[in-house]
């Protein structure tokens, strides 16, 4: 049993179930769909196939960061079971839930000044994001310290890549993400853009390819040419996809095909609702450990 308590938010994009017997502790987003508020608490309240069902109907998702009580009730809570906390956040490219976090944990320490906590901004999302967590796990559960994990995860977090497409442009456009007329001719050309995640932890639209065949194989590419020992990689893999899950086992068939030596078979989860309500339908995403990302 450790010492300390290995923490996250609810972004993570796993299981509410691997959590539990993983033991990491989770605190959750929010989002808005169609004016009321729900927990992103991993499809618990809402599952993942109907908020994407609801917003092709027309319903509009919005999302919510931790508000600064939440955290301040969530560590205290922690930290009255007497442990010491690594947590990591959600990417403070994509969110300001860290600069939140920070503030609330720089006002604990000095009211509780015999605990530890570290925190670490993960500069990651979703599966990826999830995949950081099961490592840090894994080190924990091996007898590794807390001072250990927050020394290896500063040092490694950008060796976790996140490259993904999407097939369908119509919330890239409804978000204004994509303009109008960009992406009317997208569709008609049948573009899946390509992106990935840079140094700074923002998502950066990297190539436009036409079809989704073709994108598929690139997406497999793009781990070949980045994934610690190439070919030779033996970690773990994650997809995570919004809707899509043909097109996710089509990737993971691929990438098995691909990587002979990878740590199991590759882990498919569904994009959950704080990235999910921005992507819409349509999006695969895929995480492995590689060379340090760039800008």
């Amino acid at each position: 049993m450790s010492d300390y308590i290995l923490s996250c938010s609810s972004t993570v994009d796993l299981t509410p179930q691997q959590m539990k017997e993983r033991n990491i502790r989770y605190v959750c987003f929010h989002f808005i769909l169609d004016g009321q508020d729900h927990k992103d608490d991993m499809g618990q309240s809402i599952a993942p196939e109907e908020l994407y069902s609801r917003m092709v109907a027309g319903a509009e998702a919005k999302t919510s960061q931790v508000a600064l009580g939440e955290y301040t009730e969530y560590f205290e809570q922690l930290l009255q079971e007497g442990k010491d906390i690594l947590h990591v956040e959600f990417s403070s490219g994509l969110s300001g839930s860290y600069n939140s976090a920070r503030l609330v944990v720089e006002d604990l320490k000095e009211k509780y000044p015999d605990r530890k906590i570290y925190l670490v901004d993960s500069l990651a999302a979703s599966s990826g994001y999830g995949l950081i967590m099961e490592t840090l796990a894994d080190m924990r559960d091996a007898g590794k310290s807390v001072e250990e994990l927050y020394q290896w995860i500063e040092e490694n977090r950008l060796r976790m890549h996140h490259w993904f497409f999407s097939t369908d442009l119509t919330f890239y456009i409804r978000g204004g993400r994509i303009s109008k007329t960009a992406g009317a001719v997208g569709t008609l050309l049948g573009i899946c853009p390509l992106l990935n995640m840079d140094n700074l932890g923002r998502l950066q639209p990297r190539e436009k390819i036409r079809t989704k065949k073709k994108v598929i194989r690139r997406i497999v590419e793009m781990m070949e040419a980045h994934a610690q020992d190439g070919t030779e990689y033996s970690g773990k893999c994650y997809i995570c996809q919004s809707a899509c899950l043909d097109d996710a086992k089509a990737v993971a068939a691929l990438v098995e095909e691909k990587f002979p030596k990878l740590q199991g078979k590759v882990e498919i989860y569904p994009i959950g609702a704080t990235i999910g309500s921005h992507t819409g339908p349509g999006t695969v995403a895929l995480f492995f450990w590689g060379d340090e990302r760039k800008n």
